[in-house]
């Protein structure tokens, strides 16, 4: 017997769809009937790759007992927060002020009559276990707290509107020049102390603040304030954390691409789930880090395996790529469960039966591959030093690559995606039975990868990744339009579900970067500014600067309009969107960019004042309007700049350039003088990075 979900469109709210529970969609209904019934409502959040949210599906919401319970006397909602970003970013902010900490499944019990929560949670036992109580236990009291407490209630409710009212409004701050190179200096001393390496906890890549270190960097000049202020080494850093990536158990050195994190702090055993917007932000760094001088082997094996696992596994016929890949697979057909990770490791009697011993030793000296594992008995392979693997090691991969996915690398170029967990069981897969994808395209998490692609592209002078992204951008710019509104997702051809800010801000992004790696097809950045224009008109904040993170016309469920400025797994929307407006304002001459840019600066400067961990994108934004520079000159010259790390920098291409001279490189609203040689121009364009 299947619940309402059984027809929705997303695999996380399908996956429930078995349950006992009466689950509803978050819609009008949803909440009408709710409020007149007078029963608090139970709002479940996750996303279909989360472990933990798997788990409890399979505990607590197939419990019929808690089924029960739950029907009677609450109504209950499911959302993917994939889907509505928004909810999720406000019902978290719930969570935290209520726990002072975060996490999903996050589980919200809300009042009925507006919507705002007065407990939340995230996993919750059938049973009490882990520190954790029962969860009929926890139904039972919120039920009697509900009825009964009502004072109590009101108080509780209060506090938590008032403190999410009072974070969506910021003190605005200053873009004085002098403060704001203080400010810079202070985010990227906090961005280069995040990424440091630690000796304890989970290890997760914080790409925002790597980036931001990476851009740090190049202040680190002899004899400037920066190199005689910080002793610490930034670049060598910003190098470690690019190591810990590309020879880590984070990434997948047989079939390639990056899991999401690591469980521990030696960047070791991961939480095995795939996730397009990590891969999108590594691929990218370590494709910046290259240009920065670091051409580590490694880092450019990492970008080309990501990249063929991309295509292989998460890229739709029709050029759009996939969300992810679940973290669990199952051992065989018969199995009951998906066990975690069962696609990625190895038992060293695998290992010794696939390789030859020569192989196999080999493989023992490169990798940390013992007869007791790392990870369950198995192992995960992680690579004790740095270069080039051998040609034979990397024959010894390929075997493994053949032992997982039935066929040999270069042979295997598609592999089909395993949709839900029946496909997984039921399909006759060559070799082992692969982890579910979620197939939904997210125009924001595409965006992060075509942003990767484009610059790799222009790093390794490899046409065949801007191909790759031109075809993803042209498929969002050609499908995700109803009635002449951007859409965020699209289902198997279908666009649905308005675009929020990071819809918009991502995108947009992306069509620039597209146009960085190519000045002469114009038309990404006419395609960028027409979004743009759609971005302000709907979600731009007139009274407070910074953008609502949902349109004006799609926001009268939310409790709060919210303006997201932190960045968390993917960069915060605002970051991306001011850095945007100052790459527009010096690609189009237009000043109007550049107000909007100022305002959203001075909107979170408090902020970046006083919590500089929580916003490391915009710094990155920040430094944008400190130190823009645009190049005009010829097709030529800017090719031979592209490759280069060149991180605040726009160009355009020119022919009508003064006599003499090859380029001219312009500082915000002022050109210096005109560049007669290749290493006047490169010197110009140096120090315009740096002036601030």
């Amino acid at each position: 017997m299947t619940n309402r979900l059984a027809e929705a469109k997303s695999l996380y709210l399908r996956k429930h769809a078995e349950n006992p529970i009466d689950w509803w969609s978050w819609c009008d209904e949803a909440l009408a009937t709710a409020k007149a019934q007078n029963k608090p409502i139970f709002l479940s959040i996750g996303y279909s790759s989360c472990h933990w949210c798997t788990v409890m599906e399979g505990e607590a919401f197939s419990n019929l007992a808690i089924a029960e319970y739950m029907n009677a006397n609450f109504l209950p909602i499911k959302v993917d927060r994939e889907e509505r970003p928004d909810l999720d970013s406000i019902y978290m902010q719930s969570l935290q002020m209520m726990s002072g900490q975060g996490g999903w499944p996050l589980n919200v019990f809300l009042s009925p009559d507006d919507l705002v929560p007065f407990y939340a949670g995230t996993y919750f036992p059938v049973d009490p276990r882990y520190g954790r109580p029962g969860f009929l236990q926890v139904l039972q009291a919120l039920r009697r707290y509900y009825y009964t407490e009502k004072d109590d209630l009101r108080q509780r409710k209060a506090l938590i509107i008032e403190s999410l009212l009072t974070s969506a409004v910021l003190q605005n701050g200053t873009t004085q020049a002098a403060q704001t190179n203080e400010l810079l200096k202070q985010g990227w001393k906090t961005s280069t102390s995040v990424i440091t390496p630690n000796q304890q906890g989970n290890s997760f890549p914080m790409i925002p603040y790597a980036e931001l270190a990476l851009r740090g960097t190049r202040f680190l000049f002899p004899g400037s304030d920066w190199e005689r202020e910080f002793q610490n080494d930034g670049k060598q850093i910003c190098t470690q954390r690019g190591l810990d990536l590309a020879l880590g158990g984070i990434y997948d050195h047989v079939g390639g691409g990056f899991h999401r994190y690591t469980v521990d702090a030696t960047w070791t055993v991961p939480h095995f789930e795939k996730m397009l917007y990590d891969n999108g932000q590594i691929v990218e760094y370590l494709a910046n880090l290259w240009s920065a001088g670091v051409q580590e082997p490694a880092f450019k094996r990492a970008v080309v395996g990501t990249v063929e696992w991309l295509q292989r596994e998460m890229t739709a016929p029709e050029g759009y790529f996939y969300a992810a890949q679940d973290a669990d697979s199952f051992i065989n057909s018969t199995a009951i469960e998906p066990e975690e990770g069962a696609f990625y490791v190895w038992s060293y009697s695998e290992l010794a039966q696939l390789l030859t011993p020569e192989e196999l030793t080999e493989l023992q000296q490169k990798f940390t591959v013992t007869a007791n594992g790392n990870f369950e008995g198995k192992n995960v392979l992680q690579r004790r030093d740095s270069g080039e693997l051998s040609a034979a090691l990397e024959i010894a991969l390929g075997k493994l690559f053949t032992a997982r996915y039935g066929d040999a690398p270069n042979s295997l170029k598609t592999f089909p995606a395993a949709s839900n967990n029946q496909e997984a069981k039921t399909h006759n897969w060559p070799g082992r039975i692969p982890s579910v994808t979620d197939t939904k395209m997210i125009v924001a998490w595409n965006s992060l990868m075509i942003s990767a692609l484009a610059r790799a592209a222009g790093v390794f002078q490899e046409p065949l990744y801007l191909e790759i992204a031109a075809r993803a951008a042209t498929f969002i710019l050609e499908q995700q339009f109803i009635d002449g509104r951007f859409q965020r997702l699209n289902y198997q051809g279908q666009a649905t579900v308005l675009a929020q800010s990071e819809d918009y801000a991502l995108f947009i992004k992306a069509l620039l970067d597209l146009y960085a790696c190519c000045p002469e097809q114009k038309h990404w950045l006419e395609k960028a500014i027409a979004l743009q224009d759609e971005f302000d008109q709907f979600l731009w904040s007139v009274e407070l600067g910074g953008y609502y993170n949902t349109s004006s016309d799609a926001s009268q469920d939310l409790i709060v309009r919210e303006r997201s400025y932190a960045d968390n797994a993917t960069p915060s929307a605002n970051g991306v969107a001011i850095a945007n407006l100052v790459r527009l304002a010096l690609l189009t001459d237009n000043l109007h960019y550049l107000d909007l840019a100022e305002q959203g600066l001075k909107a979170f400067s408090s902020v970046m004042s006083n919590a500089p961990q929580a916003c490391p994108s915009l710094f990155t934004a920040l430094d944008w309007y400190r130190n823009s520079t645009l190049i005009r000159s010829t097709i030529e010259q800017i090719k031979s700049l592209i490759p280069q790390y060149l991180p605040v920098a726009a160009f355009s291409i020119v022919s009508n350039l003064p006599e003499g001279s090859i380029a001219l490189v312009c500082q915000g609203l002022k050109c210096l003088a005109p560049a007669t040689s290749y290493e006047q121009m490169l010197q110009q364009v140096q120090q315009s990075q740096t002036r601030g």
